[in-house]
Order: C-alpha cells, then structure tokens, then sequence
C-alpha cells in the first residue's frame, strides 16, 4: 500500500519509533572508532556487560544477581525465549503457555518436539492465569511455565502476590518458570512493574528475560538477557555455543552504558508514550470502542465492534481507512473480539487515525 502511495498508519507494530538516550549513542560511536574493539566477542558478553545487568536489576528491582551465574546476554530476548525450549524441552514434554499470548512461546515449544497447552487469560481475571484451573496432571508433565507481565498483547500488568503465588505452583509441580519481562519498565501512572526475582527463593524455580530493546529504545540493537537461575542458564548458554555468535564490542560497550547512565530519561520518554495511550483511549472511546486504561507495555487492547472477527475488522480498517492495526485472534483462541493497538507513532497521528476509524464506521 505504501508502495501504491497510500498513506497508512501503522498502529500494529510492537516496535519503539524513539531513538535512545544520545549518550548511549554516543558510547556506540566510541567505541566503534577503536582499531581493537572488531574483534568477536564471547558468548556471555564481557563482565562490563554482565556487570550492568546486574547493576540494573538491583537498582531498577532490588534484586540481587550474581554476575557470573545468574546473567547470560542474549541477541535480543526472543532469540532466548526460542531457545530455551531448544536446550531444555524434550519432546512430548508439557509447555504452559499464555492464551493470548507472545507467539514465540508456542513456536519454540513445537519446534523442540513440545506439546504447547494454553491457560486463557480473560478479562474478568484481570488477564491473569488461574493456578487452580490448570489439572493437576497437566501440571504435573509441564516442563516449562511462561508468564509475561506488563503483558503483550493485554497490557495487563501482576503484583508481588500474583508472582508469589506463581512461584509456589513452579514449586508444588518442579515446573520451570519463565517470564517475559520485556515491558517492565515502559509504565505510567505512577505503576512500577516488579521483577518476578524479587520472590524470595524464586532463582531456584525461574529465570527472567529482560531486553533493551523496550525499555531503552535499542530494538535493532539486539541486546537481552537472561536471570535467574544458573543451572537453566549453563543450559542455554550450551545451545548457544553451538548456534550463534557474540555481540559486536561497540554495542555492549553501548548497552552496558545505557544501564549503568542516567535513568531520568525513561520517565520522560514513558511520558511520551503516556500522552499517546490518552490520545488514543479518547479516540476509542469517542467511537465506543472500548478499551481499559493500561498502567504498562506499549499495548492498548480494544474490543472491536460487534458482529466482525478481528481479522475481519483489521482488514477492512486497513482497506478502508488505512489504518493497520493487530488482530486479538493473531494471539489465540482468547483473543478474538480484540485488536491490540500499539503506542509507536506519535500523537497527532493517533488522533488521525482515530478520525479515519471514526469516519469508516459511521458509513
């Protein structure tokens, strides 16, 4: 359509349209003009790097993460979140994942011989897994248990409690815990999203992916991570090994400044994204659909009008008021009757956009 010179307004990508801090780019660059620092680069990163991550994560969490053993970069955590499933799961092993959810989860489970079983999460949950509504027997052949909070695609967002309880069912049943915690710290309202390793005892059960690609703008950069526990941790840094490559230096010189620098900018760039969820949750509201206020992510998740499936209302909002937006269906079977609607264009195209839905629907 673009190439047709139609003017689309792309509100379906989970993709950051604001640049980092400039003196992460700056530290990019300088590194970059050093003769010695083309060179590759180890697996785990250099221990400025790994030293970062844990210099983040005690004074973003108050976690405490053992350099060494609890940290292990990543190119980007989807690549983690793949992955793991390639170094731990076995086939017909059990993997619980979200529905709706972060498609990865399942496409890794089934690409190591994995049998994916979905737990809804539903509105009137505040889009969080029941622990007692999963069988027991179930439970019992998981070997991995995914949760993602503030979530994609709901925006939803989990407290200490919540996590507690998670971390007690990963005990009861010897499930691994995973959670995606790519948006922790894009939030608003005052809300600061918790790291799910501040669960006393928690590293023995679980381990956290983190990435910079939402919460410092580095999406192309390809810079994650994951925390928790060591042993899961030697597991996937051993398929890694076998896969992949290392960072380019000048990027984890960049990366480990981006999290060691002044974090004052977040706030002001969440402000941004902040002033965006308004504008739209106005637009929505004007043209009655309804959508809750989310406190995280990047995310608005909207009921769509009745009598349309999500697919057929993204379609004909694409065709008819070029407006692309991400069917709830995309996300699973709970997701229909809802399209997600990303915060990453600014807001006077927001407010365009809102115009064109408005304008296509009175017909």
């Amino acid at each position: 359509m673009h190439a047709r010179g139609q003017d689309v307004i792309r509100l379906d990508e989970g993709a950051p349209d604001l640049p980092p801090a400039p003196r992460i780019i700056q530290a990019l660059y300088d590194s970059a003009a050093s003769p010695a620092h083309h060179s590759y680069q180890p697996h785990r990163g250099n221990r400025r790097l790994r030293q970062a991550w844990a210099h983040m994560y005690q004074s973003a969490y108050g976690v405490e993460l053992d350099a060494e053993s609890m940290v292990l970069p990543l190119l980007g955590s989807k690549e983690g979140i793949f992955n793991l499933a390639m170094a731990i799961v076995d086939p017909g092993d059990v993997v619980l994942v979200p529905d709706p959810g972060y498609i990865t989860y399942t496409r890794g489970a089934l690409f190591a011989g994995g049998r994916p079983v979905t737990f809804p999460l539903q509105a009137e949950g505040g889009y969080l897994p029941d622990f007692n509504s999963i069988p027991a027997d179930v439970a019992r052949k998981a070997k991995i248990m995914w949760l993602n909070y503030p979530n994609n695609p709901t925006a939803a967002v989990a407290n200490l409690e919540f996590f507690a309880q998670a971390v007690a069912f990963a005990q009861e049943y010897g499930i691994l815990l995973c959670h995606d915690a790519a948006y922790t710290q894009v939030t608003f309202d005052g809300y600061r999203a918790p790291s799910l390793l501040e669960i006393p005892g928690a590293e023995a059960v679980a381990i956290e992916f983190n990435t910079l690609s939402k919460s410092h703008n580095m999406a192309g950069w390809r810079v994650g991570a994951a925390v928790g526990n060591p042993q899961v941790l030697s597991a996937l840094y051993t398929l890694k090994t076998n896969l992949d490559s290392g960072h380019f230096l000048p990027v984890l010189d960049a990366a480990a400044a981006a999290m060691d620098g002044d974090q004052s900018w977040l706030s002001q760039r969440n402000e941004v994204y902040r002033q965006r969820r308004d504008a739209l949750l106005d637009g929505l509201r004007r043209i009655g659909m309804q959508a809750e206020t989310p406190l995280g992510s990047l995310y608005v998740w909207s009921q769509i009008p009745k009598g349309w499936s999500s697919m057929e209302f993204v379609s004909a909002a694409l065709d008819e008021a070029q407006v692309s937006m991400t069917p709830g269906a995309f996300f699973g079977e709970y997701g229909e009757g809802f399209v997600r609607i990303s915060l990453t264009v600014p807001v006077a195209r927001i407010e365009e956009a809102a115009f064109r839905l408005e304008r296509w629907l009175a017909k």
